[in-house]
């Protein structure tokens, strides 16, 4: 690695940021398939609340990594696409998810086998 993570200023440290939010990769997931309506992203991703995917938008809309677009109908409709800077994400993510598909069931292993230790007194 070229970029020193450890200090404060490093622009790698944002990169971790947003990924390391819980919902965040996988609301650029979801949106990789093209533009989505809130309800429809709920509806996707399995587990998030419509409060918590609402405050992931807001955060990665204030990253510019993601557009919200508001339509004047009657009922209004809004939807929610990926930024032409959010869509450089996607590669990287991809290669997150190969490895969580090639190494989970490794890790999966690593935390069973510590559960089964008895704890240090």
């Amino acid at each position: 690695m070229d970029a020193n993570i450890f200090l404060a200023d490093c622009p790698a440290r944002l990169a971790i940021e947003i990924i390391a939010d819980k919902w965040a990769v996988v609301v650029i997931a979801g949106l990789s398939r093209g533009p989505c309506r809130h309800g429809d992203l709920v509806a996707l991703i399995g587990g998030i609340s419509r409060k918590m995917l609402t405050q992931t938008l807001r955060k990665l809309q204030s990253y510019g990594l993601i557009e919200r677009r508001a339509y004047r109908e009657a009922p209004p409709r809004v939807e929610y696409a990926l930024t032409p800077l959010g869509q450089t994400l996607l590669h990287p993510v991809a290669v997150l998810t190969d490895w969580a598909i090639d190494n989970g069931e490794a890790v999966l292993d690593a935390q069973e086998s510590l559960a089964k230790v008895p704890a240090a007194i």
